[in-house]
Order: structure tokens, then sequence, then C-alpha cells
């Protein structure tokens, strides 16, 4: 229903124009707000006495707001150069990144589509048709006649944005791409810093390995000390057994860390974008830096966790859901005019007399629904409340990622200082032990169970070793990652 007929004849458009202007100054919906959380002051596990050192370290900078940046080559603080190597491909060869990158692709699509609606719809058709009417039609001209009709015209409607539903769409599809690049982001620093966990636990599994292959040359050597002195009668078959035991138990426990290394050196390939065959690793024990990671301030986190920031657009694009169902309740004015040529005779399709055209506005609005756009709206606000939540939850769950990895490299560091005297303890007792076998002091069973101690501690080390490197690796990702390191911050 065209509802512009209703004007008296001489109404001045331009008055209309001006009407249909003070509506549009009207803009349903609400404005957005970012949903509050609960902030503290400093992270509990950094300690009473932080420092600004402990907040941003030497060779650190932190990271400025803009998840579309880079996260930074973080990586590099471990002092490896073959890890700098493996994490340079990541970004190339890893799928679940790639498939994130399409994933935004579309959200990007996705804008360019909302923005579509800004503009007038055309379209063009040409059709032939040719058809009999009934003879026994009564009061019909062409009754008993078969007639040709063909057309050729265009058509063209425009909607404008009165009261901002393209433009709330338009707002929901950019906040949408804006959490894409932000999921985008999470999935870089969540596939280099498993990449960095793989490599790290690798190189700690060869420096495993490396103190079992001397454990074994080691007690190679005891057990043939034991076998000489079992041949002159010195030492008793138990002493030969116990020593051919140890040997054999060292033996299996270096061939068991053959698999953990191989499947973490599988899972490093799949992570670079290769198969497994194409990847080798060779052993290496060289030592790892242990890089001392400024955790900054806890509002910082909302600069720098992309998950932080995703949510918090998808917030966003829930509000400007609400606008776009407020603006249901409003009008919509449609502007449409079509035209083109249509004849009997496709001979005289193109001549002026065969034109036609028509043109007006239309204001269109829905009375009744049976609620149906109430619900909708109540639904869009509902989402936006899921949204809010998820949103504090992913910060909470983050101030708690911090937490937990700082609370953990605090403990590992104490346990590691014990567990080093304890290493030098138990190989000291293990030199005496055998010194006192020697002599003739005591039996090999002493030595076979001051040895085992010995070697447990060092494992032991190398296991604290590992989780430590692991811990700032997951504390890196848990503050965001973003950060531009040089090779100079060490401890």
């Amino acid at each position: 229903m065209n509802t512009l007929k209703t004007l008296p004849r001489g109404t001045p458009w331009i008055a209309v124009s001006l009407g249909l202007a003070l509506l549009a100054w009207c803009t349903p919906g609400p404005a957005y707000v970012r949903a509050e959380v609960a902030m503290p002051d400093q992270y509990k596990e950094a300690g009473p006495a932080a420092t600004a050192a402990q907040r941003v370290a030497p060779g650190w900078l932190p990271a400025q707001p803009g998840d579309e940046q880079g996260r930074g080559a973080w990586w590099k603080q471990f002092g490896d150069p073959t890890l700098d190597d493996l994490e340079a491909k990541v970004n190339v060869g890893n799928q679940t990144i790639q498939k994130s990158v399409a994933h935004l692709k579309e959200a990007q699509a996705m804008v360019g589509t909302a923005r579509a609606g800004y503009w007038p719809t055309v379209t063009a058709g040409i059709a032939a048709d040719r058809g009999h009417t009934s003879s026994n039609v009564v009061g019909r001209a062409l009754a008993g006649k078969t007639v040709s009709d063909y057309s050729a015209g265009l058509t063209a409607s425009w909607e404008p944005d009165l009261f901002d539903r393209i433009g709330h769409q338009v707002d929901a599809a950019q906040a949408r791409y804006q959490a894409s690049e932000a999921d985008l982001a999470s999935v870089r620093l969540a596939m280099h810093a498993e990449l960095a966990t793989d490599y790290l636990d690798l190189r700690e599994l060869d420096a495993e390995a490396a103190l079992l292959d001397q454990t074994v040359a080691d007690y190679a050597r005891a057990q043939a000390l034991v076998q000489t002195r079992f041949n002159g009668g010195i030492a008793s078959e138990s002493d030969l057994a116990q020593a051919q035991t140890q040997l054999e138990v060292a033996r299996t426990q270096l061939t068991d860390l053959g698999e953990c290394r191989a499947l973490d050196e599988h899972a490093i390939a799949v992570l670079i974008g290769v198969p497994p065959s194409q990847l080798a690793l060779p052993p290496h024990t060289g030592p790892l830096a242990l890089p001392d990671v400024p955790v900054g301030l806890p509002s910082a986190l909302l600069q720098r966790r992309p998950d932080i920031a995703a949510a918090e657009r998808r917030v966003a694009a829930a509000n400007a859901d609400v606008g776009e169902a407020t603006s249901a309740f409003f009008p919509d004015l449609v502007l449409s005019a079509t035209g083109g040529f249509e004849s009997s005779s496709l001979s005289q399709l193109a001549m002026l007399p065969s034109r036609f055209w028509a043109i007006g506005p239309a204001l269109v609005g829905t009375l009744f629904d049976g609620g149906r756009r109430r619900q909708q709206l109540s639904a869009a606000e509902a989402r936006h409340d899921a949204a809010a939540a998820d949103y504090r939850q992913t910060v909470l769950r983050a101030f708690q990622e911090v937490e937990d990895n700082l609370a953990s490299l605090n403990v590992l560091a104490d346990e590691s200082v014990s567990q080093q005297r304890a290493v030098d303890a138990s190989a000291r007792a293990a030199q005496l032990a055998m010194s006192r076998y020697q002599a003739g002091a005591t039996d090999y069973l002493e030595v076979v169970s001051t040895q085992g101690v010995s070697l447990a501690q060092a494992r032991q080390m190398v296991e604290l070793s590992r989780r430590r490197l692991d811990a700032d690796v997951r504390l890196i990702k848990a503050t965001g990652g973003d950060w531009h390191a040089d090779d100079t911050a060490r401890r």
C-alpha cells in the first residue's frame, strides 16, 4: 500500500523529504557500553614486593592496544635457533591457523554484504510469452485469441536507512569481523605456544637421555668391576646379579625415552604443516635460557589478550543486534522505479510507444505480528547479556591463568634450589658407597641403592627444568604474548 497517495495535491516533495529526515534523526537501539569487570590492582602471586622491573623487564616492551598487530617473536627469549626456525614456519604451514584465516575472510565478506544494504538494488530482465485466452470468458476483449507479449525493462528499488537498521547490521558485522581478527591472533598465539612447549619438552628429553646415557656407561663400568671381583672370588653372585639388573633397568629407561621423543617430534611436524616423516630433529643438549617474563598490570590484559578482545567485540556485535531488533518496530521507506518496453510484436518492442514506466515511494510498517518483534528483541537482549557474561568470564579466566603460572614459577624456582642440593648430596652418597664397596666395607646393595637415588634425583632436576620452561611458555601465552623482545633479557 502506498501511503503517500493520501497527501493533498501540490504538497511539496521537499517537505516530505524534510519530514523523513527528521524521522531519520531518531536512531533506535542502545548505545554500546563495554561491560564492567572487577579489576585487581596487581597479581597476588607476583608478591607484595613486585617492582617495576617485574612488570616490564629489560628487553621487553609492553604491548600497545590493537589486536591486529603481531604477537611478537617472544620465543626468541629461549635462545634456541632451531626453535626460532620452527616458529617461523607456523604461520605459513599450520592448518589450524589457515582455517582461522578463512573464517576471517568470511567475516570480512559479511561486512561487505551488510554495507551493500546502503545501496539501491537494480534488476534487469527480458521476457517472451505467447498465450491463448479461453473463448468462453465473458467481457474480455482477447477472449478466444492467441497473443504474444514481449518485454524488456529495469527495476530499481532503494530503502533509505531511516532508523539505522542497516547501520546496526553493519556495526554487528564489523564487530564480528574484529572478533575474528582477535580469534586469529588467539589461534596463532596458541599454536606458537604449543610448538614451543613441544620443542622444549623434546629438548628436555634429550637432556634426560644424555643423563641416562652417561648413567648406562657408569653402570656398565660398575658391572665390569663387580664381574672382575666375582671372577676373583671377592664378590658374591648376588652382587653381580644386582649390578646386571641395575644396568639393564637404566638401558630400558633410556630406550623408553625414545617413544616420548618421537611423539613430540611428530607433533612439531604437524604444527608446522609437514608430514612427520619429513621432519627430523637431531638430539641437542645445549642449555636453554629461562626468560624473565614481565607480567605487567592486570589492566594490561584487556589490551594484550586476543581472546578478551574477541569476547568484547562479540558483546558489541550483540549490542548492535539489539539495535537492529529495535529498528524493526519502525516503518520502512521503499523508493522504487520501473521502466522498459513491452509489445505484442517483437518488431515494435524498441519503439517509443512501447515504453512503460512507474515510480513512487512507499512507507510500510507492521501493525500487528502477534508479538514476534517483541520476542525477537527479548532474544537479542538475552544474547547480549550472555555475551557480556562470556566476556567477564574470559577476563576472570585470564587473571586465573596468569596467577596460576606465576605461582608455578615461584614454587618451582624454590623447589629447584632444594632439588639441586638433593642432586649434589645423592651424587656424593653414591660416590662414597662405591668407595666403601671397593674397600670391602659394605655389600653392593648399598651401591645400588645410593646410585638409584642419585639417578632419580638427577632425573627429577631435569623434570623441574622442563616444568619451569613450560610454565614460562604458559605465562607468556596467558599475558597475551604481544611483546617485542630481544636476546638481552635472561635470568
